[in-house]
């Protein structure tokens, strides 16, 4: 497998309409030391890039966010030769002036999950990547660049809060983030981020807001099913906005995929554990994630 593949996580309707334009396209089934990715990944050629896609939530939107396999996912892609992952994911918008249908390419992140796995080396040793650019600043200009070219609104950054869910937030809760500093509320960007960085991969994330989140009430006339109907008709107009921003990006000729970007690296100074007390079995285990 190449090693300088770009990987795509994304949702069904986003991942069907970009491996429409595959060629050479193929479907490989994987397993990992840390179980089974989220469903099959498919290959191809798109335009002259190499690319990956996998559907984050599963064949059938089967997963809720506390239950995908994020760790798996991750170790899937660096193990077949990915390097780059450009992730998308629906969010809430905190911020009037982030309306549903936009996109934003996210530059930070909150992480208020608890449930999941949030690293390859429990029970290994103390392994400390740094985090406080969370996301790739070579490829997060490209897509910003991309972005510019099209006549989409599309927000240059953003604080991305990621809630634990599968509910959705409380009015306080929706209130605090605000008081945070949160721009977007979602439930799928962590540990995603933070594994895609100790697997020393450049990670960018592009958000697509479906709705405003419950800090600001809806009209109160407004009868549920229409609300719903609404929410869904948002999300499709910024899917197609989003696979338009991939597109672009994709075929452009931007260094999406390079070897002296520092997130290659990320795991040089991050390993604290002496390496004589670190077990030989998981260091074989993990070894991909150090290539």
């Amino acid at each position: 497998m190449a090693t300088d593949l770009v990987g795509i996580i994304g949702g069904s309707g986003l991942g069907d309409a970009l491996v429409e334009h595959f060629t050479n396209a193929k479907t490989l089934t994987m397993d990992t030391p840390f179980g089974s990715p989220s469903g099959p990944i498919t290959v191809g050629t798109f335009g002259n890039r190499e690319v990956a896609f996998l559907n984050r939530h599963g064949q059938g939107h089967t997963l809720n966010p506390s239950c995908v396999p994020y760790a798996a996912n991750i170790y899937a892609f660096k193990r077949m030769g990915v390097r780059t992952v450009l992730a998308s994911g629906a969010v809430g918008s905190l911020r009037e002036e982030i309306a549903p249908g936009h996109l934003v390419v996210v530059d930070q992140f909150i992480d208020k999950t608890v449930r999941r796995q949030g690293s390859f080396f429990d029970g290994y040793g103390a392994v400390h990547c740094e985090m406080a650019e969370p996301v790739c600043a070579r490829v997060h200009q490209a897509i910003v660049e991309s972005a510019r070219t099209l006549d989409r609104r599309t927000h240059d950054s953003g604080t991305y809060v990621c809630m634990e869910g599968p509910q959705f937030s409380t009015r306080a809760e929706s209130l605090m983030h605000r008081a945070w500093g949160g721009d977007l509320i979602g439930m799928t960007a962590m540990p995603e981020a933070k594994l895609a960085r100790e697997a020393q991969m450049c990670y960018n994330l592009v958000a697509l807001v479906s709705d405003y989140d419950c800090w600001r009430p809806h009209e109160a006339t407004q009868e549920k099913p229409a609300l719903l109907a609404e929410i869904i008709s948002n999300l499709g107009t910024a899917t197609e906005n989003c696979l338009e921003l991939m597109r672009a990006v994709l075929a452009g000729d931007a260094d999406l995929v390079d070897g002296e970007c520092p997130c290659r690296t990320s795991l040089g100074l991050a390993v604290w554990t002496p390496q004589d007390a670190l077990d030989t079995e998981k260091t074989q285990k993990l070894a991909p994630l150090f290539e």
